[in-house]
């Protein structure tokens, strides 16, 4: 069976247990369960801590798992991302008091708070900065205040937080995160169909089936407007002046591409949901 690790809690748990089922996995029902065995599809799940999953799959001892782009880099485990999820993005940036910092190297020498020593020190060594690393498990935009480091770094959305606690966000960009899909150094057979089974699911989620009938001599330009994966399926109507046309486009763009095939001439333009792909 191939053994994949899953979030047991945190950002990354919810959403990274929906699209296993969305791809056809069972999905525990305990939310205390560490173990799950889905034989129909010949897997099994570890819901581990969201930071030791990459530790797991490293070592051989999982053979994949979903965990941030920021963990995975942080553990400096053998494990290798091997596709990208789309959620739970989030930012890395340097952080101190206002007026204090203003580029990377006015942290060399200084003492710098984070959850993410493994991250920030390589980030910090490739750009040739010495400091010293306080590691700290939750709360870093306190550590300044508190007289325990100069600057932090630490993930940022809005920076609502960091303001509040009297810093700014300076210097470069340390990483964006996503979620990803890992795998152990020896990828195991059965991982390309997991691979395959949640680019699926990403694909039914960011497209939609497209319909409508359109004047044969507007095609051309129809097709401009929504060219499709390839190119659209076409289908001869009762009509021979009139063809029906099928297509995928980006659900972000199915109004405004709706708007302009109707404009065109294109009628009886439906929209459908995408369940599952395989492309």
């Amino acid at each position: 069976m191939l053994r994949i690790a899953v979030p047991n809690k945190g950002s990354l748990a919810e959403t990274a247990a929906g699209m296993l089922v969305e791809a056809g996995y069972l999905t525990r029902t305990d939310p205390k369960a560490l173990h799950l065995i889905d034989a129909r599809n010949d897997v099994e799940f570890f819901y581990l801590r969201p930071r030791d999953i990459a530790t797991y799959v490293g070592s051989g001892a999982l053979d994949a798992g979903v965990t941030g782009r920021d963990l995975l880099l942080d553990s400096a485990s053998q494990a290798t991302e091997v596709a990208a999820l789309d959620f739970a993005d989030s930012t890395f940036r340097f952080a101190g008091p206002v007026g204090r910092f203003s580029q990377l190297i006015d942290l060399d020498g200084m003492r710098v708070a984070t959850s993410y020593t493994g991250l920030v020190g390589d980030f910090l060594a490739r750009h040739g900065v010495s400091v010293e690393l306080v590691k700290l498990d939750g709360a870093v935009e306190s550590a300044v205040d508190l007289g325990v480091a100069d600057a932090v770094a630490d993930v940022v959305s809005t920076g609502t937080t960091l303001r509040n606690a009297g810093l700014e966000i300076f210097g470069p960009v340390i990483l964006d995160s996503t979620a990803v899909v890992i795998s152990a150094p020896e990828q195991k057979l059965g991982t390309e169909v997991l691979l395959r089974r949640l680019q699926g699911v990403l694909v039914a989620r960011r497209y939609v089936l497209m319909d409508y009938d359109l004047p044969a001599s507007l095609l051309e330009r129809a097709t401009d407007v929504a060219h499709g994966m390839e190119s659209p399926t076409v289908s001869p109507l009762k009509d021979p002046d009139w063809v029906a046309v099928r297509v995928m486009v980006p659900r972000k763009d199915m109004n405004q591409i709706m708007d302009a095939l109707y404009g065109l001439g294109a009628r009886a333009i439906l929209v459908s949901a995408i369940h599952a792909a395989r492309l």
